[in-house]
């Protein structure tokens, strides 16, 4: 462990990407908590200044790094005691693979399928990452997360400057990235933009995201998300798509309980109280479709197949989702 501050330079390719963004490129040990009590405690500082975790870098910036960050290896340098996948985890991580190339792989998660580890976590994609970085030298990258039980499609660099130039883009509105979920009554109207800032509310039994109150701008986080009906089965359920243009923790989850439609199955935000009969009590919401430009040449545009749970709930509502295929 380095007993000494460091400071890095913010690169061209780097331009305008938010602090945080930047930590997850070059350091994701760092989590969100804890980048935020290392600015909010002054260790970390962008040039002179104190600044908080959604500041824009720009190049040629000073950003100050504390000693207490590098308590974890980087991650593209595997730790010694990672082993390389065993086939069993090998055929997991490609069965979720729907698009790969030189640079980058575009997974189909499996809703239920942890994102990162924890106290009860023992298999989840950061762990994966891990071992195949075992094996390649260079330790593939998360560009964006999912929610444990929200299913589709999660992009992977494989290198760290392929993470940088993705998280760059993923920091913009560049990125199109359209979720579909089934959630408990109609949204009115049938098409709108939902503009409310977000807050962290802990509990005892994890942690929720709430429309911020007065006084609270401090602390809230700006969060818009467009939606569009597209089928709706009476008044008791809808089949929406829904297209986050910031990217807050829990965002389309507490937005569509914010305007009285929680996503079925939702068991933080009241979309699993009085579920129709049938219906799994698995959380309803996928992420579709990611479209962006290639970071170097081209677009991808990957679509992620819906998983069981959500087929089943489809066809038993009389939803058809060929009509949108394109």
């Amino acid at each position: 462990m380095s007993a000494e501050v460091k400071r890095f330079e913010v690169s061209a390719d780097e331009d305008g990407m938010r602090l945080d963004r930047w930590f997850k490129v070059h350091f994701p040990q760092v989590n969100f908590a804890y980048l935020n009590k290392l600015t909010r405690t002054g260790q970390v500082r962008v040039g002179a200044g104190r600044v908080k975790p959604n500041h824009r870098l720009a190049q040629g910036q000073d950003i100050r790094v504390p000693p207490l960050a590098f308590d974890k290896r980087p991650a593209d340098v595997p730790k010694e005691d990672v082993a390389p996948l065993t086939e069993t985890e090998r055929r997991l991580f490609m069965s979720m693979v729907i698009h790969e190339d030189k640079d980058l792989y575009v997974l189909n998660k499996p809703s239920g399928f942890a994102v990162q580890g924890g106290t009860k976590t023992h298999v989840h994609l950061d762990g994966l990452l891990m071992g195949l970085g075992k094996e390649l030298g260079e330790r593939p990258l998360l560009v964006h997360r999912l929610d444990r039980d929200t299913s589709g499609v999660i992009v992977i660099a494989k290198r760290r400057a392929v993470a940088a130039a993705l998280g760059k883009l993923f920091a913009t509105r560049i990125v199109k990235k359209t979720y579909w979920a089934v959630v408990k009554g109609v949204p009115s109207p049938a098409q709108g933009k939902i503009d409310v800032a977000l807050i962290k509310a802990r509990s005892e039994d994890g942690d929720r995201m709430r429309a911020s109150k007065a006084g609270e701008e401090d602390d809230e986080q700006s969060a818009v998300t467009q939606y569009s009906v597209l089928d709706k089965m009476g008044k008791a359920a809808a089949w929406v798509s829904l297209k986050p243009l910031t990217g807050r923790q829990h965002q389309l989850r507490a937005h569509m309980n914010h305007i009285g439609t929680p996503i079925l199955g939702d068991n933080k935000y009241g979309g699993d109280i009085d579920m129709p009969e049938g219906v799994a009590r698995r959380l309803h919401l996928h992420a579709r479709r990611v479209v962006f430009p290639h970071p170097r040449e081209g677009v991808v545009d990957v679509t992620a197949p819906l998983p069981d749970h959500m087929i089943a709930t489809f066809e038993s509502f009389g939803f058809e989702p060929k009509r949108f295929d394109d």
